[in-house]
Parts: C-alpha cells; sequence; structure tokens
C-alpha cells in the first residue's frame, strides 16, 4: 500500500472511529422500547465496505467500547442491568457482537463488490444489524436468562425478545441501514474516484 492510500485509510477510520463515538453516545439516549437505536452500524458498514473486513471489524470493536462504557456507567439502564448481572460476559457479549457486526459486513461487501457494488453494499448493510442484534439475542438467552425473564416480566421470554426487546429496534435499525449505507458507500467511493 502507497503512503497516500496508507494515509487516506488512516485518515478516513479516525474520522469514522469519531461518528462511531459520537452517534453511539447520542443514540444510547433515544429509545424505542428498552434499548437504543444503533445508528453507528452506518459507518461500521461504509468503513468495512471502504477498507475490508479487517476495519470492519475495528470500527465494530470502537463502538462495542462505546457500549461497554455507557452499560458500566450508566448511560444506558439497559446495559447497566446486563453489566451488573456479569460485567465480564457483558463486555464479552458486547464485543463480539460489535466486532463481528463489522467483520461480516467486510466479508459480505469483499465477496460481492466486483459483481454488483450496490447490491453489495445492501447485503452489507443487512448482515451487520442482523448479527449485531443476533449475537446479542443469543447471548442474553445463554448468559443472562434471568435479566431476560426479569424484563419480560412474567410474558413468554421468546415473544417479549421478538416483540419487545429486538422486534422495534431491529426493524428500524435494518431499515435506516439498508438505506443509508449503500447510499454513503456509493458516494464515498465515486468521490474517491
Amino acid at each position: 500500500m502507497s503512503k497516500q492510500n496508507n494515509t487516506v485509510k488512516l485518515t478516513s477510520l479516525g474520522i469514522l472511529t469519531a461518528i462511531i463515538i459520537v452517534l453511539q453516545i447520542f443514540t444510547t439516549f433515544v429509545h424505542f422500547g428498552p434499548f437504543s437505536i444503533t445508528l453507528a452500524l452506518i459507518p461500521i458498514v461504509v468503513g468495512a465496505a471502504m477498507f475490508g473486513p479487517g476495519a470492519g471489524a475495528y470500527l465494530g470493536a470502537v463502538f462495542s467500547v462505546v457500549v461497554v462504557l455507557m452499560s458500566a456507567f450508566g448511560g444506558d439502564p439497559g446495559g447497566f442491568m446486563v453489566w451488573s448481572a456479569n460485567p465480564i460476559m457483558c463486555i464479552v457479549l458486547c464485543m463480539a457482537k460489535g466486532t463481528l457486526a463489522g467483520f461480516e459486513a467486510g466479508i459480505h461487501y469483499t465477496a460481492l463488490e466486483s459483481k454488483n457494488s450496490i447490491a453489495a453494499s445492501v447485503v452489507a448493510a443487512v448482515v451487520s444489524p442482523v448479527v449485531n442484534t443476533g449475537i446479542f439475542v443469543l447471548g442474553m438467552m445463554m448468559f443472562f436468562k434471568d435479566t431476560l425473564a426479569a424484563w419480560a416480566a412474567g410474558t413468554d421470554t421468546i415473544l417479549y425478545i421478538i416483540f419487545g426487546l429486538t422486534g422495534i429496534n431491529f426493524l428500524i435499525e435494518l431499515g435506516v441501514n439498508i438505506v443509508l449505507s449503500p447510499v454513503v458507500v456509493q458516494i464515498v467511493k465515486a468521490v474517491k474516484k
């Protein structure tokens, strides 16, 4: 990689890092149901599309660290409950879901880019929130059953997960990602040319 390309990549990743931090802190306080909407997935997908799976994993890890910090310090009440129940598993779950969401977005984008960059952008935009939410739900079901049961307050836990915990949030995240990520990726690619 040339010095100029390396500089562009580092600068771009620095800007995306700052955007992720600001978006995640801001959206921690915007709730639809018990959890906040994750708008930080958009710059994660953009970085993964522009610079590959490693960059996606890095940006996902940045997002994860912010989630852990907001959970640990009570900025996110739901996250704080998970932190209080088991801080180590909270860290593992948060780091896994964000990092893998970015990595998988990069893998899928890279695999499809040569065929159709718009389709690759859409697939990456779908994969990222699916992985993020999917790992979150699986982790909650495996390691935080008591917390889930408390949140469900006597209702069926699976129905609570689908309609209360992740339902609306996931659909909003998915919709925003599908609309915005491909647009931003195409704009950035056009500017780079």
